[in-house]
């Protein structure tokens, strides 16, 4: 292997890299101060690892590097400054970030560069050893939004076990979580793992993606424990209660702030019936079904961008409109509590897919035994404290 990470000392580590960064970056925080610096611009702390070797890039349409007139994708810049890419590997919704929830992605090739892409999402969640072929290290630069059932850290897990089943070295770029500011739901029972959440976390961890993967390994989560040789280039002038824009869209129906921070309460809906806003410009801050009794709120979901067939189709939807909620610090589960009382059908109202958005079997039991929205979030308390603990030891920012 002509590519060697050491990566024993996660402090001494970060503390060189930190160093680095901010010699790196002392002209642009000049006029700047404060600004938060996300890893991908750290060019002079992250290329001399890059240099003379072929590299292989997760990424899709968050993967960028910001200028003051915008942005350049990561893979542009690094091909820009004669960095070799060898393949690009892309989540769910594809490397544009275009397609819907669940949709299956091929693989492709793209326009722009020519390079291949390997989608990771259906059936082919994991890299082979096919496809790591011709890579010496690996990059992985993806926005997360900080909410288990967000299938990027899911990625991120695949990605960090066939890095180290293949020996290859990986090199995580950290980015904000909008949602790190609390940590909060209902745990994951391992159980239940799947690709909507595959680790025994709360729902909102609180954690940035490079934090997040230094506790996939820091857990022995990967298959047979085995670790994968990792580094996190970080971010400069973050902290967990950074209150943090994201300039692009992270996926297609989580368009704006709002979206984002109601997304852990209302991503339930997602297991059941009810529309969350999908099929509207309101994603996930809404919702609404055909079934409820008439209300003041009313809205009909139709086809678009990220949602070609949403829940209640062309029908007259009645619901709740929380578009002006206050900027939430916890998972509010009383929308749940609220969406099962009005629904008629109380038989239909779990889906298939309930359970593993929830990560077990517990709420569904608890909202049908009538319990109030306060007694089911205190139930999740002595757990959250737990891993709160476990998440300690992995924080790299205040």
């Amino acid at each position: 292997m002509p590519f060697k990470l050491v990566f024993k000392n996660t402090f001494l580590i970060l503390v060189f890299f930190s160093f680095a960064t901010l010699s790196s970056c002392k002209a642009q925080n000049k006029s700047i101060k404060n600004e938060i610096i996300v890893a991908a611009n750290h060019t002079k702390a992250y290329l001399p690892l890059l240099k003379n070797y072929k590299i292989g890039v997760v990424a899709n349409q968050t993967s960028v590097i910001f200028k003051k007139d915008g942005h350049t994708h990561l893979i542009d810049s690094l091909l820009q400054l004669n960095i070799k890419i060898s393949k690009v590997f892309s989540p769910e919704h594809g490397f544009r970030g275009k397609a819907d929830a669940a949709e299956k992605v091929d693989n492709s090739v793209d326009a722009k560069t020519g390079l291949p892409i390997i989608s990771l999402y259906g059936n082919h969640k994991k890299p082979t050893a096919k496809d790591l072929e011709n890579i010496d290290l690996m990059i992985f630069d993806i926005q997360d939004v900080g909410v288990r059932f967000y299938t990027y850290i899911s990625t991120l897990h695949y990605v960090m076990e066939a890095c180290a089943e293949n020996n290859i070295p990986l090199i995580v770029f950290d980015r904000p979580n909008p949602n790190g500011h609390y940590v909060d739901g209902p745990m994951l029972n391992p159980k239940y793992s799947s690709f909507v959440g595959k680790h025994p976390v709360p729902l909102v961890y609180g954690m940035t993606i490079g934090e997040y993967a230094q506790m996939i390994n820091g857990e022995n989560w990967l298959n047979n424990g085995i670790q994968c040789n990792l580094k996190v280039i970080p971010l400069i002038n973050y902290t967990h209660l950074s209150n943090y824009h994201l300039p692009i869209k992270p996926s297609p129906n989580l368009p704006n702030n709002k979206s984002i921070n109601l997304y852990p309460s209302l991503g339930f809906f997602e297991g059941t019936p009810i529309n969350a806003g999908r099929g509207t410009e309101h994603q996930f801050q809404q919702y609404g079904s055909a079934l409820f009794s008439t209300s003041d709120f009313s809205y009909t979901p139709q086809p678009n961008n990220g949602s070609k067939h949403p829940k209640d189709e062309n029908k007259l939807c009645f619901g709740v409109d929380l578009k002006n909620t206050p900027y939430l610090n916890k998972v509010n589960i009383e929308w749940l509590v609220d969406a099962y009382q009005k629904y008629p059908n109380k038989e239909k109202f779990f889906g298939a897919t309930f359970t593993i958005h929830t990560g077990d079997t517990l709420l569904q039991h608890q909202l049908e035994q009538g319990l109030s929205a306060k007694e089911i979030e205190n139930s999740w308390q002595k757990e959250i404290e737990k891993f709160k603990i476990i998440r300690a030891k992995y924080l790299n920012y205040p």
